[in-house]
């Protein structure tokens, strides 16, 4: 159980926001009148009051919004909470969808403090249902009628789909086949084949985002570009050896080139990273292989009890 301690809003983005007595939250969107509304996951983010009466014992002296922060929340740990976790107050329902953020330019708070709370403390949620949020009002931790859907995410690495000049197939084929499988794809990407974007983008689904599956299409082959699997061994926590061969003993009944593969498939955190080729025939046939298999898996690394020996 917590309180809300202040509430922020800011017509336009890269400002600091300023206090209101109270805000109206429209679902699906976020604040009204606020430059961070809108249809993505990011419509509020909250920052936990001790954290910020903590840095501003360092000397920092930030008042509410200084961060960007929208809520600012007093007696719940947000940042310990996990992606999927609902808060209530009053009329308003919150979905929290992601866990701390990239710091892609430093802010002059940290600039004045070589230090800045917002990336590692700040959550960000979606507005389920909508109403009014005043100051004062209590944020309870609700609990779920029923398991968040599983979370995945597809990403495309190609040259030239990343520069539009190829439309991609794979990618949204292996969102349709995941979506139809009951899966919630959150996020497409189009990635060139380069490692350092490629893992940015692994770690922040994995660790901020906290996603449940990621499927990579392309970039497994000897092309000197291919570098698929580099990047997403060097982001991996866990091997998970027996999917990526699964799928190449299978393919090679198919064609004997299936062994020209070098896919792989890891664990980072509690989300499974599974590489796929990249044409959209192969990709259909690979998850053939380990689609049926994978809500066991998934449920385990959700920390889901299973009987495995079944």
């Amino acid at each position: 159980m917590g309180k809300v301690v202040a509430i922020c809003t800011s017509a336009v983005r890269g400002v600091q926001k300023e206090s209101c007595k109270q805000a109206q939250f429209d679902k699906d969107w976020g604040i009204r009148g606020d430059a961070h509304a809108g249809r993505w996951h990011r419509q509020v983010s909250l920052l936990p009051a001790e954290e910020v009466a903590a840095f501003n014992e360092k000397g920092a002296g930030v008042q509410p919004g200084a961060f960007g922060e929208n809520l600012v929340v007093e007696g719940i740990d947000l940042r310990r909470l996990p992606v999927g976790t609902l808060l209530r107050c009053g009329d308003v329902l919150l979905e929290l969808t992601q866990i701390g953020k990239e710091c892609h330019s430093h802010c002059a708070i940290y600039h004045k403090m070589g230090d800045c709370i917002m990336p590692r403390e700040g959550v960000f949620a979606r507005v389920l249902e909508g109403g009014q949020i005043a100051v004062g009002d209590e944020m309870v931790v609700q609990p779920r009628t029923a398991p968040l859907p599983f979370q995945a995410a597809v990403i495309t690495l190609s040259d030239r789909c990343a520069a539009g000049e190829r439309e991609d197939k794979s990618g949204p084929t292996v969102a349709e086949r995941l979506a139809a499988a009951g899966y919630t794809v959150v996020e497409q990407l189009f990635l060139p084949d380069e490692r350092a974007p490629l893992e940015r983008s692994l770690i922040r689904l994995c660790d901020q985002r906290q996603l449940d599956l990621i499927l990579t299409t392309g970039g497994t082959g000897f092309a000197a570009r291919d570098i698929t699997p580099e990047a997403t061994r060097a982001v991996a926590e866990r091997d998970v050896p027996g999917i990526a061969e699964a799928i190449r003993a299978a393919s090679l009944r198919i064609t004997p080139r299936a062994m020209l593969s070098r896919a792989v498939s890891v664990i980072r955190g509690k989300t499974l990273i599974i590489n796929l080729p990249g044409s959209p025939k192969a990709c259909m046939e690979s998850m053939d292989v380990f689609l049926d298999q994978l809500p066991h898996a998934l449920e385990l690394l959700r920390g889901i009890p299973q009987d495995c020996g079944r």
